[in-house]
């Protein structure tokens, strides 16, 4: 076993950028809720944001404060209040946690940020339910207490091959959010406004995939927890320069540190592949294991999910569907597998963790022989972690902390 020792987080130093970057996304929110101008659209994180954008629209999106939830650790006490509404709680503890902090008159924001006391109420809803059908629900749940219109796409689920008949149902679907977006916001859609917002969601999705494949590099400049930290901006702020200029930023960081052989996790002995969704309550402990093992999360499916190489200007309805539908989550298990195979080799990983998380069943891939049938074809080591997004009742620290000391060690052991 590794000699314990007192680790510390190597921080980087982009991050006050993206704090600054973050408040004051949340404070044109507030204002804009509270004066009434610019409109309030809310919207699921790989929803057509660019869209909203490109119609004056500000952009809120409810599962950027839903992972505050956890991360804050608010939503283990919020989710009570939702499920004695009727929610199962089995169903997704993002829209959970959202929905009893909102009956508690919480949020994290208060705490974050001076002079924000609620969440930003939506002058308009719009979903895609590529995640989920949860999302869909959950913004009904709003639109139907603040009477509000819920709009949105339906996207295919379980597809191979994207072909044409895709492409066309869902750029077709979201044409049609145009009428009911301009009736809204009151202004007419600028096509070539809406190029511009394309290009710069590209490129900020280009610059986001640069960043994350910098941990290809061994040792790795950062880990899977320092991206689910610095995807804020490439979730909320697509298609601005912001995030474009902020990315830059953090990208010349992690070159110099490649340079300078700097490492995220001191004495790098092994690599882990991250299948699933985040542990938001238990990040910081996570992180803190991981580096007294000696061991770097290197990548993750779900840091990779706001990567759209597909996003073109010059056709920006169609190449929104395609990007949106080549997502990880609505893929075939072939599909996936091939994904992940392609990423062990790239990131030189030598074993995977697979989240199963228990109220979010869409993003976890354990549940039908995924894990045995990569081992069998690649011959690398896996295990499961049970646990969930928001929920800490249903994780265990003692049981995951066993299994991944364990873990850590078999793969260093020659």
């Amino acid at each position: 076993m590794a000699d314990a020792k007192v680790v510390k987080i190597r921080k980087i130093a982009a991050a006050k950028t993206m704090r600054k970057l973050m408040a004051d996304h949340f404070y044109e929110l507030d204002q804009a809720a509270k004066e009434g101008q610019p409109k309030v659209a809310w919207c699921t994180s790989v929803g057509p944001a660019e869209l909203l954008r490109a119609m004056g629209f500000v952009v809120y999106f409810p599962e950027n404060h839903g992972a505050m939830l956890g991360a804050s650790r608010i939503a283990t006490e919020a989710i009570p209040a939702a499920n004695a509404i009727g929610y199962s709680p089995d169903a997704c503890s993002y829209m959970t946690s959202d929905i009893g902090a909102f009956l508690q008159n919480r949020t994290p924001l208060s705490d974050a940020y001076d002079g924000i006391t609620a969440i930003p109420r939506p002058d308009v809803l719009v979903y895609n339910t590529n995640q989920c059908r949860d999302v869909q629900d959950w913004f009904s749940w709003y639109g139907d207490h603040w009477k509000k219109p819920v709009i949105g796409i339906s996207c295919y689920r379980g597809v191979g091959d994207v072909t044409e008949v895709h492409v066309n149902g869902i750029a077709g679907q979201i044409e049609a959010l145009v009428d009911p977006l301009e009736a809204v916001s009151g202004t007419k859609l600028d096509i070539d406004r809406l190029r511009e917002t394309v290009r710069l969601s590209r490129q900020c999705s280009d610059l986001w995939k640069e960043v994350l494949e910098t941990a290809a590099t061994r040792p790795a400049p950062l880990t899977f927890f320092d991206s689910t930290i610095h995807m804020a901006p490439a979730v909320v702020l697509r298609g601005t320069q912001l995030a474009i200029d902020y990315y830059n930023e953090l990208l010349a960081e992690l070159k110099t540190r490649i340079a300078d052989r700097v490492a995220a996790v001191e004495s790098e002995r092994t690599r882990l592949y991250w299948e699933g969704m985040p542990v938001w309550g238990r990040l910081r402990d996570l992180a803190t294991q991981f580096l007294e093992l000696q061991t770097c999360v290197v990548a993750s499916t779900y840091a990779n999910s706001w990567i759209f190489t597909d996003l073109d200007p010059a056709d920006p309805f169609r190449s929104m569907a395609r990007a949106y539908t080549k997502l990880f989550i609505v893929r075939t298990d072939p599909v996936k597998e091939r994904y992940l195979s392609d990423m062990i080799d790239f990131f030189g990983v030598d074993g995977i963790v697979f989240h199963d998380a228990k109220t979010c069943p869409n993003n976890t891939n354990c549940h039908h022989g995924m894990p045995q049938r990569i081992a069998d074809r690649l011959d690398v080591p896996w295990i499961t972690i049970s646990g969930d997004l928001n929920d800490l009742r249903c994780y265990s620290d003692e049981q995951a902390r066993t299994q991944i000391e364990a873990f850590a060690e078999q793969l260093a052991t020659p």
